[in-house]
This record gives C-alpha cells, structure tokens and sequence, in this order.
C-alpha cells in the first residue's frame, strides 16, 4: 500500500492490519469483529490491569505497544478512548507525525462525527466516525452482539461507501448521521439506553424490598413484552395508571416510594409527567382525568389523593 499519497478507498487491498489505541470494553471487540472478513489485528495499546486482560481475551497474541507504534504497523487503526480524551489524542498523535497518509483513522465515538479527526484528514489520513448503538462488556459476547447491531456512520462523502463497507464487515448496519446531528444522535441513545439501565435497577431494588425473590424473574418478560410494543407502537404501548389517569394509584405510588425509598421519587414524577403529556397529546389520556393526576404529579403526592389512593 503506498503511504505517499491518499488512495481511492475502492481501491484498497481487501485486507487491511488493524491496530487499536486503547483497549477499553469496545476497541478489541471491533477489531476482533473485523478478523472474520480477514482483516489482522497486529497491535494495541493498554496501560491499565483491565486493558491488558481484554486485549488478551479477545485479541491473544496481539502485542500492546505504544500508540504511535500501533499507528505504525496498522493500516486501520481504531481510536477507542473516552470522548473528551479524543480530540487531543488526535492533535498529539498527528503532531508527532504518527499518522501516514491513506492510512484509516477510525473512532467509535457517539459524541463526534468525523470533524475531530481533522488534524489525522491534514495529515493525509482517512477519517472515519463508526458509532456502533450497543453497550459492551469487555468480553467476547461483546463480539457476537455487533451481529446486526446498528452503527451511527458519519464521514466525508467521498469515503461513505468505505465506511459503510467496514460496518458490513465488523457485522453491523450502517446508519448514516449527518456531521452536525451527531450530538443529537448520541443523547438520543443515552436517553433510551442508559437511563432504562437506572430504571431497570430501581424497580428491581423496590421489588426485593416488597418481598419478591426473584426481581429479575419478575421483570424480563414484562419488560420484554413493553420493550417490544414500544418498537412497534410508539406511543400507542403507553399503559398503566398514568395513562389511565388513575391520580389515586400514582398519589399511592409516590406515598410510598417516600416511605421505603425517597431517592426515587424525583425520577419517578419527571418520568410520569413526561408520560402523561405524551398521553395526553396522543388522545390516551382523557383530558378531563388529567387534570386531577397532574394535581398529583405537581405536588408530588402530598395532596388528599394519596390517603384516598392508599385506602382504595
């Protein structure tokens, strides 16, 4: 591969080295995800216990090494650090002279588009944003689960087709995502998947707290079942006593999450106030029950529906 000027991306050897600086719970699984369609991982780089743990677990006999000697024998390499480390990792490495020309930079990160890469692009790089929509363990399921995973693609036009070649390869599918909707994109992934892990935790803490053994037993195929009408229905999947308007039942609810677990309740009322304006708006809830539930939901369960919810 010639490293003297910047290549057709169509035209560049089917195989490519791949390297990985950090090895973090994602960059060794899409390397590792890469080797199938015969891509090499030759080099990554860790310096905590855990890093060096994973990068032999999924990637075992792979040497770590500097970063710029990653950037050295790799053709593609996988920049897999935390979001606000990237931006000088790219600066320092492209000033040190680290990146060569047609080589692939490429980040995983959901924050950025393919702009922060700009430094490695006047360097003669490649840059690519490949945001794989999945949470990661550090262990080889990681791998299986970017089987059809979703990946938020964005880089220059003329390098599209290379970069949704690549999400093919590590097994995903590629959804393209404009430079400045990036942000836009990644709070929307935070929104859904990180706080339904929050949410998720809290219900299983109060359920032990009510004496149920097995809270997770309970909960999989309800929230299963709720997950799966949500994807298909939207809005339409809204039950339970908000929807219902049902200000009785959610004063109760608030009365005793104050009672057994008080950490829960601000979440519990932004949560229900943003499912009843979503079913109000959509006609679920009927407008002359919501005016006695967002009584509740304003002050916070401490009006007279909370005996009368708890008596009922």
């Amino acid at each position: 591969m010639s490293t003297s000027q910047q290549p057709d991306p169509r035209d560049r050897p089917a195989r490519l080295t791949v390297g990985v600086v950090g090895a973090g719970r994602v960059g060794p699984a899409l390397a590792a995800s890469l080797q199938p369609a015969g891509h090499r991982p030759v080099a990554a780089s860790g310096v905590s216990a855990a890093s060096r743990r994973r990068a032999a677990l999924l990637l075992p006999d792979v040497p770590l090494v500097p970063p710029a000697e990653v950037l050295q024998r790799a053709d593609l390499v996988l920049l897999t650090v935390p979001d606000d480390t990237l931006p000088d990792l790219v600066e320092g490495l492209a000033g040190t002279g680290a990146v060569r020309p047609g080589q692939l930079i490429v980040h995983p990160s959901g924050r950025y588009g393919a702009k922060v890469l700009a430094p490695a692009l006047r360097a003669g790089a490649l840059p690519l944003a490949l945001h794989p929509a999945m949470t990661f363990t550090g262990t080889p399921v990681d791998v299986q689960r970017l089987a059809g995973c979703s990946f938020g693609v964005t880089a220059p036009e003329e390098l599209r087709l290379a970069a949704e070649a690549l999400v093919i390869e590590m097994g995903g599918e590629p959804e393209w995502i404009a430079e400045d909707m990036r942000p836009l994109y990644h709070a929307a992934l935070a929104l859904g998947a990180n706080h339904l892990v929050t949410l998720v935790a809290q219900s299983m803490e109060l359920l032990r707290a009510a004496g149920v053994e097995a809270p997770d037993r309970m909960l999989g195929p309800l929230l299963g079942a709720a997950l799966d009408n949500a994807l298909r229905s939207g809005d339409a999947a809204l039950t339970g006593p908000v929807a219902r308007g049902d200000a009785g039942t959610v004063a109760a609810h608030v009365d005793q999450l104050r009672r057994h677990a008080p950490q829960t309740v601000a979440g519990y009322l932004a949560m229900a106030r943003a499912t009843a304006d979503r079913a109000l708006a959509h006609g679920l809830l009927k407008p002359e029950l919501a005016e006695d539930l967002l009584g509740v939901l304003a002050d916070g369960g401490h009006g007279t529906h909370g005996t009368e919810g708890a008596a009922g």
